[in-house]
This record gives C-alpha cells, sequence and structure tokens, in this order.
C-alpha cells in the first residue's frame, strides 16, 4: 500500500463527522423545536368558551424526516428535512391559524407565531450552532 501521506485517513475522518454531527444535533434540534412550541401556546389566543378545535393544542413539533400534519401552516403536509424540525400550527381539525395571525377585515390580527420565531431565533440558533461544534470537537479525533 502506497503511502499518501495520511490523505486517506483525514477523508475517512470527514466523512465520518457529517452523519455523526447530524446524530448529535438531533436532540439540540427538537428541544429547540419545543422551546418555540411552548412559547406559542402560551401567547397563542383561545377562547375557553366556544367548541372550537384548541388552537394551541394544534401547535406541533415534527422531527426530521416525519411529515407535517395536514393542513398545518406553514407550508401545509410535509416531509420535514434531515437536519431540521418543523414548528406547525393547525391540522385537519383547526384550519384558521392564519386568519388568528394574520387577521381579518372582521377580526383583529393576534400574532402568536412569528412574533415567537422573532423572539427565541437568536437563542435556538446558538445553541444549535453549540451542538454542531460540540459534535464536531468530540467526534474529530475518533478511529470509528
Amino acid at each position: 500500500m502506497a503511502d499518501d501521506g495520511g490523505l486517506s485517513r483525514i477523508q475517512q475522518r470527514m466523512a465520518m463527522i457529517p452523519r455523526r454531527v447530524r446524530e448529535a444535533v438531533t436532540p439540540a434540534l427538537i428541544k429547540e423545536g419545543n422551546d418555540l412550541a411552548v412559547t406559542m401556546r402560551i401567547l397563542a389566543p383561545d377562547d375557553p368558551a366556544t367548541d372550537a378545535p384548541d388552537l394551541r393544542s394544534s401547535i406541533e413539533v415534527t422531527g426530521p424526516s416525519e411529515q407535517t400534519p395536514p393542513y398545518s401552516q406553514p407550508g401545509g403536509s410535509m416531509v420535514v428535512p434531515e437536519n431540521a424540525v418543523a414548528v406547525t400550527v393547525g391540522n385537519a381539525d383547526v384550519r384558521y391559524p392564519h386568519l388568528v395571525e394574520y387577521g381579518t377585515t372582521k377580526a383583529t390580527a393576534q400574532p402568536f407565531f412569528w412574533p415567537t420565531v422573532r423572539l427565541q431565533r437568536k437563542k435556538a440558533t446558538n445553541a444549535i450552532k453549540r451542538a454542531i461544534r460540540k459534535a464536531v470537537k468530540d467526534n474529530w479525533g475518533s478511529r470509528k
């Protein structure tokens, strides 16, 4: 076997990092998605006197490679890509979250989704970056 100066070992290590990083980052993604969902549930308006399906209970966190609920906002039913988490509002029973968020001609807007995203974006981004850095650092020297 010819000596390649360690190139093959470096290539092997570089190929292993993404898989291990993906595995290590998924819990951080789900945790941050759950934090977003909790804050959205707190901010979401609901009228307990009505028999309408509950807007707060329709807020869901969908993990990587899972399908979001039908009629969910934003985006409707879709498969969440790898290394991503989707926080959606709405389902087959609750099909009005966009009307609450943006308002109508007869009802004022009661935003809860995008204010939560803007409020927690920096914290979530930093936590995910921290998880990526830790995963890369932990797996850089491994020979597996």
